[in-house]
């Protein structure tokens, strides 16, 4: 899947769902997109965050620089700079299944907000100030 400079988050998921077969009955405001725990709102373009090098809660959302393996230096502590996979799914599946890990985590991108504290048990999710909810 190719996306063009500018491309948004709603143009990207329409074009998953014209690919996929399972996503074709679903119009794109039923659709999400998450990557590194934080759920995408449709009107960003891919291009503003990687241009704007957006941070998630695990590292950059977009990084393509050439790195170190953080695993050959055998140092935990010492961030990643790699990006992972991110998911479209059905935003049904997110409100019925967001108290169960792994949707506990998810919570919408904020870029004014500071994701540098990073931990693994999920329980910031439930703290004041988060916004799990869907717009």
């Amino acid at each position: 899947l190719k996306v063009r400079k500018g491309d948004t988050i709603d143009q990207f998921l329409n074009k998953c769902r014209e690919q996929v077969r399972e996503l074709r009955a679903c119009s794109t405001d039923q659709l999400i997109y998450v990557k590194e725990d934080l759920i995408m709102p449709h009107s960003v373009s891919f291009y503003d965050l990687i241009i704007n090098k957006a941070r998630g809660k695990s590292g950059p959302l977009f990084s393509f620089d050439v790195h170190d393996d953080v695993r050959m230096m055998n140092d935990a502590r010492v961030e990643k700079d790699e990006s992972h996979a991110g998911k479209v799914m059905e935003k049904r599946l997110y409100e019925r299944n967001k108290e169960k890990f792994p949707y506990s985590r998810f919570e919408v991108y904020d870029p004014s907000k500071s994701y540098d504290t990073y931990t693994v048990h999920g329980s910031e999710t439930y703290g004041s100030g988060v916004n799990t909810a869907l717009l």
